[in-house]
């Protein structure tokens, strides 16, 4: 029965990462899995053909234990489900707040940066605004934002693709050492596995060269050389100008979510509820703050933070809930016992795969890869249960690193990858021969920086 718990959960990882093949939303193998595994757990766990464990190593038999195995068994998914819980409003007011800035056409206030047309500049301007802005509204926003701003400054595709490919890599480093700029980091702060010092500190490094060294090669290709077409066709790029209230929102909003570490820093309470606050500022600001001259109460639903609540992918949010409800569900069902230590089967799988090779971090490294191909969200969950080891310890950080950069590799394999790909087509083989080896450069470099700061 254990195996059969294994098997489900692999076959729904299998079904999230060929959704583009099955034509099914990744939302639905996820939330079915998740289902589908609590219920087999309790119901097997009710029958006795297996333990569970929660998360501080206590096992639970229902046949030896009784009514306390039970309440145990309850208070370890109360757990999963709080510990999940938590991300998930951290995510949902991070996307309010940008949903709002976007509302009051907040982004376009980033064009007054962008004040050349020669190609290798406007590479690095706008390479640096995603590594940025990434590590702030988190790498799948900035994506999006930026390949906006692209689509108004070049007209020619083919020139374009590649800009957007290398956004890509920029967004993605950008947002490996924020704990607000990846799900992935997002994950780790609230897990209390690193801390936001800690994460800016020893990863910023790392995803500074993952950008630079792609981006830095990148200068020297033919395709960046001269000057990009100004001309724009009116009926292609429509003009949007920007509100009287584009820079305050802006503005707020940025300082908002830049506010939450300070606010978890100085009340020591968790990051969601510090979003909470974020949220509640930039909001009331909305309600009264005036986006146009003659603003009239009737116009006042066009700019509504009720408009901007709908336009959150409530899909992605639910991914999220079935994934770490999933894994959760894998780190609760106990596997086997390694010196008389009984373990959950992500904890089990760690301690043979550190048997097996001869060090952890090539267990990092094949995470960032895999990453290219499936989801990071739920690699990062198990590498949670498997791996325990104290807050801000360079697994973590390699983890973050891996897991936030190693995507870039394949167009698939990054939630700022796909934005980039559904918002320009981007063939996927044109991805992998052209900005694949740069970001896989990129991705080596960052493990480089880690090797060096080990020997100094």
């Amino acid at each position: 029965m254990t195996n059969v718990l294994i098997l489900i959960f692999i076959l729904g990882y299998i079904a999230i990462a060929t959704e583009h093949k099955l034509k099914l939303d990744k939302t639905v193998p996820a939330l079915l899995t998740a289902a589908i595994l609590w219920a087999l757990l309790a119901m097997g766990f009710h029958e006795g053909w297996f333990s569970v464990i929660n998360p501080e190593g206590h096992v639970f038999n229902f046949l030896e234990g009784g009514e306390e195995a039970q309440e145990g068994f309850h208070n370890t998914l109360m757990h999963h489900l709080a510990k999940t819980s938590e991300i998930l409003v951290f995510l949902v007011g991070a996307m309010t707040i940008v949903e709002i800035i976007d509302l009051h056409r907040g982004f376009e206030v980033l064009k007054e940066y962008v004040k050349t047309n020669n190609k290798r500049k406007l590479l690095w301007i706008i390479g640096t605004l995603a590594f940025f802005l990434s590590a702030v509204i988190d790498n799948l926003t900035a994506t999006i934002v930026l390949v906006t701003l692209l689509r108004k400054l070049i007209v020619d595709r083919k020139t374009r693709l590649w800009f957007v490919g290398l956004i890509v890599i920029a967004a993605n480093a950008g947002g490996a050492w924020s704990p607000i700029g990846d799900v992935t980091t997002t994950m780790l702060w609230i897990a209390k596995n690193v801390t936001a010092a800690g994460l800016i500190e020893h990863v910023v490094g790392p995803s500074l060269l993952n950008f630079i060294v792609p981006f830095g090669i990148a200068s020297f290709l033919p395709v960046f050389n001269g000057t990009v077409i100004s001309e724009k066709d009116d009926e292609d790029f429509e003009k949007v100008e920007k509100l009287l209230s584009s820079k305050t929102m802006l503005y707020l909003g940025l300082g908002m979510i830049l506010f939450v570490p300070i606010f978890k820093t100085i009340t020591h309470l968790p990051p969601y509820l510090g979003m909470m606050l974020s949220l509640g500022i930039v909001w009331l600001v909305s309600e009264y703050i005036h986006p146009e001259e003659d603003f009239t109460e009737e116009r006042k639903h066009l700019y509504s933070p009720h408009i901007a609540l709908s336009r959150i992918e409530m899909s992605s949010i639910l991914f999220f809930l079935g994934i770490l409800m999933a894994v959760g569900a894998l780190e609760t069902l106990v596997y086997g016992s390694i010196n008389n230590v009984e373990m959950g089967s992500l904890r089990y799988m760690a301690e043979v795969l550190q048997q097996t090779l001869p060090n952890v971090e090539i267990v990092v490294v094949l995470l960032g890869i895999l990453s290219a191909i499936v989801d990071n969200v739920p690699l990062v969950a198990a590498s949670m249960g498997m791996f325990n080891y104290q807050v801000d310890h360079i697994i973590w950080h390699m983890i973050a690193y891996s897991a936030g950069t190693g995507g870039s590799i394949l167009i698939i394999g990054s939630a700022a990858g796909v934005a980039a790909m559904g918002m320009e087509k981007i063939d996927f083989f044109w991805y992998m021969k052209k900005i694949s080896w740069l970001a896989f450069l990129g991705f080596l470099s960052g493990f480089f920086f880690f090797w060096l700061e080990t020997l100094f």
